[in-house]
């Protein structure tokens, strides 16, 4: 673990969408950090094959196939969880559907920003203590720019990013809470886009001349849930290669 962090020994983190893209890539960061990852996806296969891929690391994980717009479901994963881990310190609300998924304005918010609100909701009923910290995945498209190819997309990141900022200023059971708000991140969900004049486009423009990785994204979740990030609470910090700057 690097020193810097300064993890408690034993904490634990559940990492929801951890599947692939930033959920991946934060839960294989936190790994080597040295928690224990509990990684939630709906789709078991995949993170199966990132729970093979960090046995060499000697990381302490949990695998639960968990509908994060099922509060049943929800309710369930903590359990196991809880069973597995004892205390669940951290929790990072990743998991969420594409910008381009067609679905209603009222569905849209529900999935992207309801899931997080009810995620969150249960593991505050477990029973918080102070160090305990929560960041939730936004984005650029909340925060300025609207960005999206539907219209709940930046409208529902916007909902997380003040759903955030209103847990901070309440602190229920001590607790800390950030956001980060990527940018254009090249993922397996974001494949076909990363070819289009759109996203030529937006990298053409970005200070640094490129797009983001998942590991970008991943290190900074991991850092705002560390103790060595103590002093911050309520940010919806970007992570965009100075995009917002040009704005």
């Amino acid at each position: 673990m690097p020193a810097f962090l300064k993890f408690p020994d034993d904490a634990s983190v559940v990492v929801t969408g951890a599947g692939s893209g930033i959920g991946r890539s934060t839960a294989r960061i936190c790994a080597e950090a040295g928690l224990r990852v509990a990684l939630w996806d709906l789709v078991p296969e995949s993170v199966e094959s990132l729970s093979e891929e960090l046995t060499h690391t000697g990381a302490t994980l949990f695998v639960a196939k968990v509908d994060v717009l099922d509060e049943a479901d929800i309710a369930a994963g903590f359990t196991a969880t809880q069973h597995a881990f004892g205390h669940i310190d951290y929790l990072v609300n990743n998991a969420g559907p594409a910008n381009a998924t067609a679905v209603t304005f009222a569905e849209g918010l529900l999935m992207a920003a309801g899931s997080v609100a009810n995620v969150t909701t249960a593991w505050l009923a477990l029973g918080r203590r102070e160090g305990d910290a929560v960041v939730n995945v936004s984005s650029v498209a909340g925060n300025i720019t609207g960005a999206g190819a539907e219209p709940w997309y930046p409208s529902a990141k916007a909902a997380i990013a003040g759903f955030t900022r209103y847990l901070a200023l309440r602190r229920p059971g001590g607790i800390r809470a950030n956001a980060v708000a990527p940018g254009l991140i090249d993922t397996p969900r974001m494949v076909a886009y990363m070819d289009s004049d759109a996203a030529k486009s937006m990298i053409a423009r970005n200070p640094m001349g490129r797009a983001g990785r998942p590991d970008d994204v991943g290190a900074t979740i991991c850092f705002l849930l560390s103790p060595a990030a103590s002093y911050i609470n309520g940010v919806v910090l970007p992570v965009d290669g100075g995009a917002q700057a040009t704005e």
